[in-house]
C-alpha cells in the first residue's frame, strides 16, 4: 500500500505519538485529516508544534471521539484511520476511571462504527503494552495473557476486544498495534523519562523525585513507533482482528534509565523516592519486554533507534524548551 494521495484520518493527532504519526504520513504523501480534542484555548495540541511546511499539508479538525455523530461525519470520504485518541495517564485512571471507559472504549466503538458505515479500507487501532500487565514470560508475544492492572489498562483491553469483535463480526479490516513504552520529544511529564530529564536539566530542581526504580521497560523511541504505525497500515500479509507488538525487544530498569539520563545530562543529583509517584502494590507492572517478531515478519518494521540515541534527542528537545521557558511552572508530580 502506497500512502501517496490516500485520504487518512488520525484521531488523537494532537497528542505525543499522534503528532509524530501525522509527520510521517505527510512525508509519505498522504492527505491527512488530523483530529484534535476540542478545547477553549484555540490550541491544536502538539499539532501547533509541527514545522510550517508540514502543518500546511494537514487539515486539522477539532472534535471528540465520544460523539458518534461527529465521528461518522469525520470519517466520511476517508480511506484509512489511525485511531490514537485515548486517555492514557495511568495515575489519573485511578481518580476518574469512568472517563477512561467513555473515551477509550466508547470512543473506539464510535470509530469502528464510523469506519464500517463509511467503508474504510483499513483501521489501525492503538493498544498499549500495559494490557499485558507484569510479564509472565519474557519476552512477551501477542499470546501473553491480558491483565487489567489499572483502570487505564482495563479500558484499553476493552477497546482491543471491540476492535477484534468488529473484525470477526463484520469482516472489517481492523488491526491493532501495541506500542511498548514510547518516549521522545513532546511527551508529557506524566511519563517517567521526561520527568527525569526535566528534573535533571532544570536548575531549580535540586533533586530528582521518582517512584519505584526497579520496574523494567522496553523503551521505544517515538519515531520508531510512528513508523510502526505506517508499516502496519501498509502491510499486506496481515491478520485482521489481531494485535502486533511494537517494541525493541530489550528492557532496562527505571534506575538504569535514570543513570543513563544523568550521565548524558552531565548531572549527579540526589534521587528521592516520592510516595505519590508509587503505584498501588498490586497495580504496578514489574516488567514489559516486547517480542516484536510478528510485526517484523508482517511488515519488515524494526526499531532503529538505540535507547541512548533516543535519550539524546529527547534531552536536546527538553534543553530547547527550558531555554525559552516553555515548560510547566512546577516540576511537581502530575496525576
Amino acid at each position: 500500500m502506497n500512502y501517496r494521495s490516500r485520504k487518512v484520518v488520525v484521531t488523537g493527532a494532537d497528542g505525543f505519538i499522534g503528532s509524530h504519526v501525522v509527520e510521517e504520513l505527510v512525508a509519505a504523501g498522504a492527505e491527512v485529516t488530523a483530529l484534535a480534542a476540542y478545547n477553549s484555548f484555540d490550541s491544536l495540541g502538539w499539532l501547533d508544534d509541527l514545522a510550517p511546511e508540514v502543518a500546511r499539508s494537514v487539515k486539522a479538525v477539532r472534535g471528540d471521539v465520544r460523539d458518534p455523530g461527529f465521528v461518522m461525519r469525520l470519517l466520511a470520504g476517508q480511506e484509512m484511520c489511525f485511531h490514537l485518541a485515548a486517555l492514557i495517564a495511568i495515575p489519573h485512571s485511578y481518580v476518574a476511571p469512568q472517563s477512561y471507559v467513555e473515551t477509550n472504549v466508547t470512543g473506539t466503538l464510535n470509530v469502528l462504527e464510523g469506519a464500517r458505515a463509511n467503508g474504510l479500507a483499513r483501521v489501525v487501532h492503538t493498544s498499549t503494552s500495559e494490557v499485558y500487565g507484569t510479564a509472565q514470560v519474557e519476552p512477551m508475544d501477542e499470546s501473553h495473557p491480558l491483565q487489567g492492572q489499572s483502570p487505564y489498562s482495563a479500558s484499553k483491553i476493552g477497546a482491543d476486544m471491540m476492535a477484534e469483535a468488529y473484525a470477526r463480526s463484520f469482516d472489517m479490516a481492523v488491526i491493532t498495534l501495541r506500542p511498548f513504552n514510547t518516549f521522545g520529544p513532546r511527551q508529557s511529564e506524566r511519563a517517567v523519562i521526561p520527568t527525569i530529564i526535566r528534573q535533571a536539566l532544570d536548575p531549580h530542581c535540586q533533586q530528582i523525585n521518582l517512584g519505584d526504580l526497579s520496574p523494567r521497560r522496553d523503551f521505544t523511541f517515538v519515531v520508531d513507533t510512528a513508523r510502526a504505525f505506517l508499516a502496519l497500515g501498509a502491510a499486506q500479509d496481515i491478520a485482521y482482528g489481531t494485535a502486533y507488538n511494537g517494541g525493541t525487544g530489550r528492557s532496562v530498569s527505571i534506575g538504569e534509565t535514570l543513570d543513563a539520563i544523568q550521565s548524558l545530562c552531565g548531572t549527579d543529583k540526589p534521587v528521592v523516592t516520592e510516595q505519590a509517584r508509587v503505584r498501588p502494590a498490586h497495580s504496578e507492572v514489574r516488567a514489559l519486554i516486547a517480542d516484536p517478531s510478528r510485526l517484523q515478519r508482517a511488515s519488515g518494521w524494526q526499531a532503529s533507534y538505540s535507547l541512548e540515541q533516543g535519550l539524546e534527542q529527547s534531552i536536546a528537545w527538553w534543553k530547547s524548551r527550558i531555554a525559552v521557558g516553555q515548560v510547566r511552572a512546577s516540576s511537581s508530580y502530575m496525576t
